[in-house]
């Protein structure tokens, strides 16, 4: 599989490979990004003014790409926000409190929640469902925000959605990509899935435990939902008890609708949305009466001051990923060569090419074109490619397609659906209200060293 790599690649990868060192060193990105999106338009382009400006459209792009999650979490930090002031926070997680009594508890207990629901409706819709109940639960047991972050994205956006068993749309890809049934590549993704799984929430959990331990990380109880210093006396008692069971039983319905129409992505997400707006409006308008249409506005704004706070950083960084994908030729223009399938896929697919095979290499080769392919921030971007890379090693090697396939589709979610890239990461770090580029340095090792374990095993059953 010959791939030409140009000058744009190489860029690319130069500043793939800064990104990454600054946010080791827990420095901001925001310029690196800007100066690699810019060198990319102008070695595309020749025109200064066209990259001048490329960089204005790379902004326009991500912001376009990332306004429903955007939304979504602007929305239920306004809801949220009014659940805190009349008092109905406190309620809906008195139940929770009894049962999760200490970090341990919380951090497992959110996981694997987190993990059943992500099954059924993918994360984004259950971060929405499950943050603002249970984060603040989570902080009163003495697991810090950034550990209920970590917990609720490992086992979402990790585990859950590289394993994709029910709503299946992950193997579906990488299985046609292979020319194998779908049934094949979950089969051969479970051990794979739960070796990942374990290595990484366990080494995750005891570098955590580790360094709440030394001090380095602080247990608080601070934040948008959970603040006691917000509760006012808006409501009765009973209005406080009935809405902590009405609410429940309205996102419960969302479960029911969503399965029934078998929604998912996008569409989960919306209702998920929606019915998070009329519960703030039916708040506002019970808890602050006559001002309630007012206040139903203040609440939105806080909620949109909030989501726009929290991207703002981000957006940068994804403009510059979403050009190693479709992205280039709506930003910059048609430039790449005829032959390419985006930056970041022709970088995996030149891999490919480049080495010898045997199982072990094919192994380790696969890993690394699901990590490549999932710097754009997808994670599903670049399945259909370590499918149809998988066939050929499968092919070269006398067996083992299944095995590779789940294998190139598990480091490619793991990395770019949601555990490694920061703007990837926003719903479950803005719900928890902890950066998103610490959450993403929290998790690197774990994730490594899950990656490294899974890719051995991976060898074995080949």
């Amino acid at each position: 599989m010959e791939m030409e790599l140009t000058a744009l690649h190489w860029i690319y990868v130069v500043f793939i490979a800064l990104i990454i060192g600054f946010m080791v060193k827990r420095r901001d990105t925001t310029l690196i990004c800007i100066i690699g999106i810019f060198l990319l338009a102008l070695v595309a382009t020749g025109s200064l003014a066209s990259s001048i400006s490329g960089i204005f459209n790379s902004f326009i792009f991500a912001i376009t790409e990332l306004m429903s999650t955007i939304l979504i979490i602007s929305i239920i930090v306004a809801m949220s926000t009014v659940l805190t002031k009349s008092g109905i926070n406190d309620v809906m997680i008195a139940p929770f409190a009894k049962f999760i009594k200490n970090p341990t508890l919380a951090f497992w207990v959110i996981g694997i929640v987190m993990m059943v629901i992500s099954w059924f409706f993918w994360p984004s819709p259950a971060v929405a469902l499950l943050g603002a109940v249970l984060l603040p639960v989570a902080l009163r047991a003495g697991l810090p925000a950034l550990g209920v972050a970590m917990a609720m994205n490992l086992f979402g956006h990790g585990i859950a959605l590289s394993g994709d068993f029910i709503i299946q749309a992950a193997p579906k890809l990488t299985g046609d990509a292979a020319s194998i049934p779908v049934g094949d590549v979950i089969a051969a993704s479970i051990p794979l899935v739960i070796t990942m799984g374990l290595v990484t929430t366990l080494s995750a959990f005891i570098l955590l435990k580790r360094d709440i331990k030394l001090g380095r990380i602080k247990a608080d109880n601070e934040g948008f939902v959970q603040d006691p210093t917000m509760s006012e006396d808006l409501l009765t008692l009973g209005q406080k008890k009935f809405f902590a069971v009405f609410i429940p039983i309205a996102f419960l319905l969302d479960v029911v609708a969503l399965s029934i129409l078998k929604l998912q992505g996008g569409d989960a997400t919306a209702l998920v949305g929606g019915t998070a707006v009329f519960i703030l409006l039916i708040l506002s308008l019970v808890a602050h009466k006559q001002q309630g249409l007012e206040k139903s506005t203040g609440y939105l704004i806080q909620g949109f001051q909030f989501g726009f706070k929290v991207f703002g950083p981000v957006i940068p960084i994804a403009a510059f990923f979403y050009l190693g994908d479709s992205g280039f030729n709506q930003i910059i223009g048609d430039y790449l060569p005829k032959t390419s399938l985006g930056i970041v896929n022709d970088l995996g697919a030149a891999l490919a090419a480049s080495v010898p095979l045997t199982k072990e290499i094919a192994a380790v080769t696969l890993t690394g074109i699901g990590a490549i392919t999932g710097l754009d921030g997808s994670g599903f971007s670049g399945i259909s490619l370590a499918g149809s890379v998988a066939k050929l090693f499968g092919t070269a090697i006398g067996g083992g397609t299944a095995t590779l396939t789940a294998l190139g589709q598990i480091t490619a979610i793991w990395v770019g659906g949601g555990t490694l890239i920061p703007w990837a990461l926003i719903p479950v770090a803005a719900i928890c209200n902890v950066s998103p580029f610490e959450l993403a340095r929290r998790n690197l090792l774990p994730v490594t060293i899950g990656l490294a374990v899974t890719t051995i095993v991976a060898m074995f059953l080949i």
